[in-house]
C-alpha cells in the first residue's frame, strides 16, 4: 500500500481492525468512528459497529453524538472571541459579571449549614475558569464536603430539571475548594463561561454559538438537542454496570440512554457549555479544523492565530503539569507531562506522557468515551467518536494515539 499524507495506509488500516477486534466485535463498546486529518485530507475514516445495540441500527458517518466535555472546548472558544473584541478580560474578576459571587469565601472546615470560610488570597478571574484553577468543583467528585454540598444541592441534577442562572445562584451559597490560583479542579467553570457568554453577549448562550460558531463553520448537526427529522440519526448511549461504576456487567454495556426518548429530543431548560452539546463527526471535525488552521477554516475566521496560541499554551501556574497541581479524582487526560491551556489539555513533556506526541499538541475528550487531539507541529486532527460511560473504562484512547503517530513515515519538523 502506499502511503497517504506522509502515513502508511497499511499501518493506518490496522485502527479499524484493532477497534474492530479488541471492542465492537467483543461488546465492549457499541460501534466507533475513527477519523485521522492529516495535510488537507482525511488519512482515515473508519465506522464499525452500532449506533443502536438493541434495534441493530448501524453506526453511520453522519450518526449524532453525546459528546459531553467535547462542549467545553467549544464553550471556550465562544468566551475568546468576546475576548477579542474587549467584551471582557481574562484578568477580570468573576464578581464584575456575578456580583453575588463578590464575597465568595474559601472552605476551611464544616458542612453545608455551617461551612467555615477565609478569604480567597485573591478573587477569582475569568481565566481561573477557563483553565479550572477557579476553587470550583464537581459533585461526583465525592472528595469533600464542598463538592457534597453541590450534590445536596442537586446542581447536578440541574441539567435536566434547572437552568444556568439556577446554578450560578446557588453556586453564589457554597465556598470554593482553594483559593483561586493555587490548584487545578475539573469542575463546573465552564458552564460558568456559558453564562458569561450569555451575559455578557447579550443573547441567549445557544443562540450566540449558532450565529457565531456552527452557522459560520457550517456545523449543521451540533447543538444542545436532536431536533425531529434528524432523530433517526441519534446513537444509543451505554454504560458499564450501574452508571459511574467501573465493575463491567455480565451482559455487557447496559443502555443507559435510549435515542428514541432521550432528554436529548428536547430543547433543555439547562444550557452547560461544560456539557450539553450533542454534534457528528463531519461537525467536530470543522471544529478541530478551525483551531489546527489556526482559528480560520474556508475563508470564516472566529479567532486569531495569536488568540489560538494563547489557548493552547501551559496556563498553570508556575508552567508545571497536571500532578503538580490536580486535586482532581477526574479528568479528561492522564497527567504525567500535561499541562492546561484556556480550555484544553496541552502536552508540554511528550516524554513523559510514555505516548508518541507532540510538544504543544492539544486535546480533550467526553464522558462518554469521546476524544479529540490536535497536533499543528504534525498538522494533524485525531477524532474518536463512540457512546460509552464512563471514559475511564478502557485505554482506547491512549491506544488510538500510539496506532495513529505510529503510521507517520513522513513527520513534521517537530520530528
Amino acid at each position: 500500500m502506499q502511503d497517504t499524507q506522509g502515513m502508511s495506509r497499511e499501518r493506518l488500516s490496522r485502527i479499524e481492525r484493532f477497534i474492530d477486534e479488541h471492542y465492537v466485535a467483543p461488546g465492549k463498546l457499541p460501534g466507533a468512528l475513527v477519523q485521522v486529518w492529516r495535510r488537507g485530507a482525511l488519512a482515515l475514516n473508519s465506522v464499525v459497529g452500532m449506533a443502536d445495540r438493541e434495534r441493530q441500527v448501524p453506526l453511520a458517518e453522519d450518526s449524532i453524538f453525546r459528546i459531553y466535555s467535547m462542549t467545553k472546548p467549544i464553550t471556550s472558544v465562544a468566551i475568546m472571541m468576546l475576548v477579542e473584541e474587549c467584551r471582557i478580560a481574562l484578568d477580570d474578576p468573576v464578581s464584575k459579571y456575578i456580583p453575588a459571587w463578590e464575597n465568595l469565601g474559601v472552605f476551611t472546615g464544616g458542612f453545608m449549614e455551617s461551612f467555615q470560610t477565609r478569604p480567597p488570597a485573591r478573587p477569582m478571574l475569568v481565566v481561573d475558569l477557563l483553565r479550572h484553577t477557579s476553587g470550583l468543583t464537581y459533585g461526583f467528585q465525592q472528595n469533600s464536603n464542598v463538592d457534597a454540598a453541590y450534590r445536596k444541592l442537586k446542581l447536578g441534577e440541574l441539567a435536566t430539571a434547572g437552568t444556568l442562572d439556577e446554578m450560578v445562584e446557588k453556586l453564589a451559597t457554597v465556598p470554593l475548594e482553594f483559593s483561586p490560583g493555587e490548584a487545578w479542579n475539573y469542575s463546573v467553570a465552564t458552564d460558568v463561561l456559558g453564562y458569561l457568554v450569555g451575559k455578557v453577549s447579550g443573547m441567549p448562550f445557544d443562540a450566540f454559538l449558532k450565529l457565531r460558531i456552527f452557522d459560520p463553520l457550517g456545523m449543521a448537526d451540533t447543538g444542545f438537542h436532536v431536533p425531529a427529522h434528524k432523530a433517526d440519526r441519534f446513537c444509543a448511549c451505554y454504560a458499564i454496570g450501574a452508571l459511574g461504576s467501573k465493575v463491567i456487567s455480565p451482559r455487557g454495556p447496559m443502555l443507559q440512554d435510549d435515542p428514541q426518548s432521550s432528554p436529548y429530543l428536547q430543547p433543555p431548560g439547562f444550557l452547560s457549555g461544560g456539557g450539553g452539546l450533542v454534534s457528528t463527526a463531519a461537525d467536530y471535525m470543522r471544529f478541530a479544523r478551525m483551531l489546527l488552521n489556526g482559528g480560520e477554516l474556508d475563508g470564516v475566521r472566529l479567532l486569531g492565530p495569536k488568540t489560538v496560541a494563547l489557548m493552547t499554551a501551559n496556563h498553570l501556574p508556575g508552567g508545571v503539569d497536571l500532578p503538580r497541581l490536580s486535586r482532581s479524582m477526574f479528568s479528561e487526560a492522564t497527567y504525567e507531562g500535561v499541562g492546561f491551556g484556556l480550555g484544553f489539555a496541552t502536552t508540554i513533556t511528550p516524554a513523559s506522557t510514555l505516548m508518541p506526541g507532540s510538544a504543544g499538541d492539544f486535546f480533550w475528550g467526553g464522558a462518554a468515551s469521546t476524544f479529540f487531539w490536535v497536533d499543528p507541529s504534525e498538522d494533524l486532527i485525531g477524532l474518536f467518536l463512540t457512546q460509552l460511560l464512563p471514559s475511564s473504562a478502557y485505554p482506547v484512547r491512549r491506544q488510538l494515539r500510539t496506532m495513529v503517530y505510529s503510521a507517520i513515515t513522513d513527520p513534521g519538523p517537530g520530528r
